[in-house]
């Protein structure tokens, strides 16, 4: 079976320049896989110096679960937002089904976020969505998006 992706290194740059998120709810640091309208894989180094750490928890810090769907959600935005027919446009988390978490992520974990395109209708789209830590799966969900001009 023929792979369709494309190796892609976009970096925080172009993230930028197609996200409208800035620090500190920025949640991609980079793109290494796109397959366009059907997949993309990106990355976001976990430091300890996020600003979420500070009160979640003291002493014992974890990323939140809602930023490890919001990390899927700007992925899979930056997908959506990869196509020409929609630059310009901004893409809006509209659902969350399914959501599960199955180890904590931890300062010093590369999470691996990967969206899968299940459905998409004119402006409205559902997709799944992954966070590996290390090839084990920390959390999944799926999504549903709207895009909006």
């Amino acid at each position: 079976m023929k792979d369709n992706s494309e190796h892609i290194e976009m970096d925080v740059k172009k993230i930028l320049d197609i996200l409208p998120h800035r620090y500190p709810f920025l949640l991609i640091d980079r793109i290494i896989e796109i397959e366009p309208n059907k997949r993309i894989v990106g990355i976001k180094n976990v430091s300890i110096n996020e600003p979420f750490f500070v009160g979640h928890f003291p002493g014992e810090p974890v990323m939140p679960g809602v930023l490890l769907i919001e990390a899927m959600a700007q992925a899979g935005a930056v997908l959506i937002l990869s196509e020409p027919k929609n630059q310009g446009k901004i893409v809006f988390l509209a659902g969350v089904d399914n959501a599960r978490f199955r180890r904590p992520v931890v300062p010093g974990d590369q999470i691996k976020i990967q969206v899968d395109v299940l459905s998409q209708r004119n402006i409205f789209g559902k997709a799944a969505g992954k966070v590996t830590v290390n090839d084990v799966l920390a959390a999944e969900a799926q999504i549903s998006f709207v895009i909006q001009k």
